[in-house]
């Protein structure tokens, strides 16, 4: 940015101004603390100045939107061209309800889906199980097969959007559903658009909802890597997920760097399969938190995309720019908002927006302000979207590319969360890698001290959440929650029963029984996994010959 005669000029008028014009202000106007943090605790100094980041080398660090090393963004003309995809994630009770959902986004002006899933889906198992009972469509839909996931889209033609699922231990299944409820539309799966998240490290680290042990879940990856690469080639077959390590407790990071961790394990863990880096690597693609500190989230998807450039060419050897390329969809904080004056969380969500449109990001979930209760209400997500629509088109953020590039404090930002980021890989990579990592819990006691340090913060009021630890008001909630069917769960066994009795029984026998012998082999299962999900087996079988096989996951006590 500047000579080095000019950084010593800078420096030196810096110290007089302490000296003088700072100490005369201080004298009579003390500042308001002792010392001023970001949310993630880090310090944060009065003021910044071309001194912070003596070593800046635009081309090396910033660079053309568009151009190595992305910082500026991957894009050329980023949103003066396309905006971001507008993909609420959104899911309850039946495939009925969550399909009426999505068509009264849709009308609203939603660009993307993006589907929550129960939690007995999300574990593999069927609604009929006896580890889903009273858990049924309650943080997301239902989807126990084939039938359902029709259901979930019907009257959505799914050549015309894309749609992000989160689902990690069972994906392989749940997307074989899509494929299979795709195809049946009449559209091959070479012409479906979207994501499935597929991010097993992040669950042993922070979410939790693994089914099988690391080493065949790196296997069912790989698999869809393979797949995806050959099949659905215009499918991400992964989306590394930062976002429920920071929902976790972390810092922004931490959030940074074991996200980019879990990135590279796969990498590697495909080209060690002998896939060439090229034929997968442009559809990786990332999901991350925004949390209310708006420049230090603003720096860390910067960083993000510095990073991932560097590593996929310089080290992993990639030659397709694609290849380099981060793209990442954004969500709000989720665990910011506060049961307490709910309505504070539409201020809360826009401001995380804000930062997550600001750091180019290429999709964005808006959190509905009720979700400190229940799934959010018809009225709340509409406020929550028209947050979006109010930031892309009336506030200007979206006319011009990295509009705070060049900050002394945004750019000081990026340089230390990408110096932080590379303090952990190496601790990483001395405990032997990711899943080593894990298995000793390093990233769990990290995000634990990280969190316990953030909340002890909120508890001594250092850290001033309004409407909770100060500005707090004596009243009852106000605002509806939403209706969900009381009949539901009723009517989603009555089908999953029918189709039981109804399907060629032989037929989905043979199938799982294919797919059990793959699994036991070497062979990549998802033709195998697609094939029982067109012969009607469901999702808590398809996951049982699978736990047959590679048996469960139980986290070891971390102390």
């Amino acid at each position: 940015m500047s000579e080095e005669g000019d950084i010593k000029e800078i420096a030196k008028s810096k110290r007089d101004w302490e000296g003088s014009t700072l100490k005369r202000s201080l004298d009579a106007l003390p500042e308001r603390r002792k010392a001023f943090t970001t949310t993630s605790s880090a310090p944060i100094d009065r003021l910044y100045t071309p001194d912070d980041t003596p070593d800046f080398d635009y081309f090396k660090k910033l660079g053309l939107p568009g151009e190595y090393p992305f910082t500026r963004g991957v894009h050329p003309t980023l949103y003066r061209s396309k905006l971001w995809t507008m993909r609420m994630f959104s899911g309850f009770g039946t495939a009925e309800e969550t399909n009426a959902r999505y068509k009264y986004l849709l009308e609203h002006g939603e660009t993307g889906l993006s589907v929550a899933f129960d939690f007995p889906t999300l574990y593999g198992y069927d609604t009929d199980h006896t580890m889903a009972r009273g858990e049924f469509g309650k943080c997301g839909v239902a989807i126990s097969s084939l039938k359902d996931m029709e259901i979930l889209f019907g009257g959505i033609p799914l050549d015309e959007i894309s749609t992000s699922m989160t689902i990690n231990g069972p994906a392989p299944v749940v997307w074989a559903m899509y494929i299979a409820a795709a195809e049946r539309q009449g559209i091959p799966s070479t012409r479906i658009r979207g994501t499935i998240q597929n991010d097993i490290l992040k669950e042993y680290i922070a979410q939790k909802s693994y089914i099988f042990p690391p080493e065949p879940s790196m296997r069912l990856i790989v698999d869809t890597f393979e797949f995806g690469s050959k099949e659905v080639p215009l499918w991400n077959t992964v989306s590394i997920s930062g976002y429920h390590i920071r929902e976790a407790g972390s810092t922004a990071v931490q959030e940074l760097a074991f996200t980019l961790a879990d990135g590279f394990e796969y990498v590697r863990a495909a080209k060690e399969r002998g896939l060439d880096v090229d034929d997968f690597a442009p559809r990786l693609s990332f999901f991350f938190n925004a949390h209310n500190d708006l420049f230090e989230e603003i720096a860390k998807y910067r960083a993000a995309r510095r990073i991932w450039a560097r590593e996929m060419k310089e080290t992993f050897g990639a030659k397709n720019p694609r290849s380099w390329w981060m793209r990442f969809h954004t969500q709000t904080a989720g665990c910011s908002l506060t049961a307490q004056q709910p309505e504070n969380n539409i201020v809360r969500v826009a401001i995380q927006a804000i930062a997550a449109v600001l750091g180019g990001t290429q999709s964005l979930h808006t959190n509905s302000m009720d979700e400190a209760y229940a799934v959010p209400s018809a009225k709340a997500v509409k406020i929550a979207l028209r947050t979006q629509q109010i930031i892309a088109h009336e506030s200007g953020v979206a006319n011009t590319i990295d509009p705070l590039g060049g900050s002394y404090f945004v750019e000081y930002l990026t340089d230390r969360m990408e110096e932080e980021s590379y303090e952990y890989f190496d601790k990483i990579e001395n405990l032997g890698g990711v899943i080593p990592a894990l298995k000793k819990g390093f990233f769990q006691k990290e995000i634990a001290l990280a969190a316990y340090r953030y909340q002890k913060e909120t508890d001594d009021k250092e850290r001033i959440i309004v409407g909770v630890n100060e500005y707090a008001e004596e009243k009852p909630i106000e605002i509806a929650l939403v209706d969900m069917d009381p009949e539901g769960e009723r009517k989603h066994l009555d089908r999953l029963n029918r189709l039981k009795k109804e399907r060629d029984q032989k037929e989905t026998e043979r199938s799982l029984d294919r797919l059990r012998r793959a699994a036991e082999g070497e062979e990549n299962v998802m033709p195998f996994i697609l094939d029982c999900v067109k012969a009607h087996a469901t999702l808590g079988e398809t996951c049982g010959v699978l736990r047959e096989v590679f048996g469960e996951y139980t986290e070891p006590i971390i102390y």
